[in-house]
């Protein structure tokens, strides 16, 4: 049997394209239907129930101008382990986010970086989003009295 490695990657990938796009109907054909589906964006309290959490996308990317995400350092774990159709992903990535939201034409771009837990649970022969948690990363490299 096929490894189920490269269907969890494309419907994890999809969920940035959906942002980068504003494709709410994409967005919603990622998410699990269910009332304990759980979306914590970062800083925010959880959001639970997928119409809630699809609510949540649909205001955020309605609010965005131009957004970019570059994702690095992305683990794949699987469960059960070792088994060829897994019933559970657990994905983690470091997020570098390119904006062009709120700029006037002559600056730049601004740019951000978080880190994300997804877990996907198989819903027949698809992987679909039950929760997601970002959290911004804090550069503590910053010497005093530089801005944050």
């Amino acid at each position: 049997m096929a490894k189920p490695m490269p269907d969890v990657l494309q419907a994890h990938r999809s969920f940035y394209e959906a942002i980068e796009s504003a494709d709410v109907d994409l967005m919603a054909s990622l998410w699990a239907q269910s009332e304990h589906a759980t979306c914590i964006h970062p800083g925010a309290a959880p959001v639970r129930g997928t119409a809630s959490v699809l609510r949540t996308w649909t205001m955020l990317m309605a609010n965005v101008g131009y957004i970019q995400f570059f994702l690095t350092d992305i683990d794949v774990v699987t469960f059960p382990p070792g088994d060829d159709e897994p019933h559970t992903a657990v994905i983690t990535c470091t997020e570098n986010i390119l904006s062009g939201e709120g700029l006037a034409a002559n600056e730049s771009f601004t740019g951000g970086k978080a880190i994300a837990t997804s877990m996907l649970v198989r819903d027949g022969q698809s992987w679909k989003i039950w929760m997601r948690h970002a959290s911004p990363v804090v550069d503590l490299t910053q010497t005093e009295g530089e801005e944050t």
